[in-house]
């Protein structure tokens, strides 16, 4: 499931957005500049819709900010601006997408997905696959070369989350805020008991080792090559 930052200071149109995007995935509304600085650098998020008029720090300070501190979540600008020298600036400042007011719905979440299949590398039949490893995401099943590798619902979340970010360090915060949500009532502590169950999970194909945790910061998943996983 997506999970995706709405930045949109008319309440109004933001509902609105919600209500089309509501099945794609978990949508977290923010109304201003300073809201979305700080939800986006937490870096949970999937993909951003940003409208560049917002109080307290404008769309297009956002993105900057987002940009120089290495965080490349897809941004889908969302605006009333839509001069060509808008637009240009909007790619420039690091925009992926450009949806100007008033729109389609039917093109809103279109454009979404389409961010979100190219920066999750997902295919066109909703599956993630990193070398022979599958994960699908409509059915929710994980298979390896011929074999399902059957896990539960938050193993199969996290496997997920750490196969869209392969080669980043994932800190347990994020993938606690990521997966369980920063309101949950659980601990921390919960991401290290469903690392170990993915792990015994994966082990019988020697998927395991795909995972490295790095002591006091966090886990990569890191694919390695055939001869080693024997």
């Amino acid at each position: 499931m997506l999970k995706i930052l709405l930045v949109e200071d008319d309440d109004i149109l933001s509902d609105s957005i919600l209500e089309i995007l509501i099945e794609s995935g978990e949508i977290t509304q923010v109304y201003d500049g300073e809201e979305a600085l700080y939800e986006a650098e937490r870096g949970i998020y999937d993909v951003i819709i940003l409208d560049l008029m917002l109080p307290k720090m404008s769309g297009e300070q956002v993105l900057s900010n987002l940009r120089k501190k290495n965080i490349y979540t897809p941004v889908l600008i969302l605006t009333a601006k839509d001069g060509l020298e808008d637009k240009v600036n909007g790619f420039k400042n690091g925009g992926d997408d450009y949806l100007t007011k008033p729109f389609h719905r039917q093109e809103l979440l279109m454009r979404v997905q389409a961010l979100a299949r190219r920066a999750l590398g997902m295919n066109v039949k909703n599956e993630l696959v990193i070398k022979e490893l599958c994960v699908e995401l409509d059915s929710h099943q994980v298979y390896y070369k011929d074999n399902e590798i059957i896990l539960q619902g938050k193993e199969f979340d996290l496997l997920h989350y750490l196969m869209q970010n392969q080669g980043r360090i994932i800190t347990k915060d994020q993938l606690f805020d990521r997966i369980w949500g920063f309101q949950s009532d659980t601990t921390l502590t919960v991401v290290e008991v469903y690392m170990s169950n993915l792990r015994k999970n994966l082990k019988p194909f020697g998927l395991d080792r795909w995972i490295k945790t790095l002591r006091n910061v966090g886990y990569l998943f890191e694919p390695l090559e055939e001869s080693d996983n024997e």
